[in-house]
């Protein structure tokens, strides 16, 4: 039960999360841009990529096929996503995350680093329980790997 939630629950979020950059690319150029570690070529690359990932993942764990795959790629997302916050919490930079839309430059003082760095390590603990614990209920793998399987043989005799 506890994988089966886990799945479900980082589904959500890279669904969540891929929607809506999806739906404003420009302002997930802004947000990715803010960060200032990529050159501007790589800022289109990413802003362009990063929405359509974020919903293949959540669409694959949503259905449950390849969910160990799927987890190691979340965690090294997660593990990118939680870099990038520290980089630019060190570096005194001013951004909101825009891990869920928005993103970009902030006042002084309105940054959640810690509330972010918190939340992202949580998805993370999901990841991680999911490549050690991959097999989860109604994951569409579940039912692909007994197909695969060689059942016992019936024949005639006679």
């Amino acid at each position: 039960m506890v994988g089966t939630l886990a799945r479900l629950g980082l589904a959500a979020v890279w669904l969540a999360s891929g929607l809506l950059k999806a739906l404003d690319p420009a302002q997930t150029y802004v947000a990715v841009k803010a960060y200032d570690v990529l050159p501007t070529d790589g800022v289109s690359i990413v802003a362009g990529i990063l929405p359509w990932f974020e919903l293949a993942l959540g669409v694959l764990l949503l259905l449950g096929v390849g969910t160990r795959a799927v987890a190691v790629l979340s965690a090294v997302l997660l593990l990118v996503f939680i870099a990038g916050v520290s980089q630019a919490w060190a570096r005194g930079l001013n951004i909101d995350c825009g891990c869920f839309g928005g993103g970009g430059a902030v006042e002084p003082g309105q940054t959640q680093y810690v509330q972010e760095i918190v939340r992202d390590t949580g998805f993370l603990v999901l990841a991680a329980w999911l490549i050690v614990r991959p097999r989860t209920f109604g994951a569409l793998e579940n039912l692909i790997g007994r197909a695969a399987e060689p059942g016992p043989r019936h024949s005639k005799v006679g």
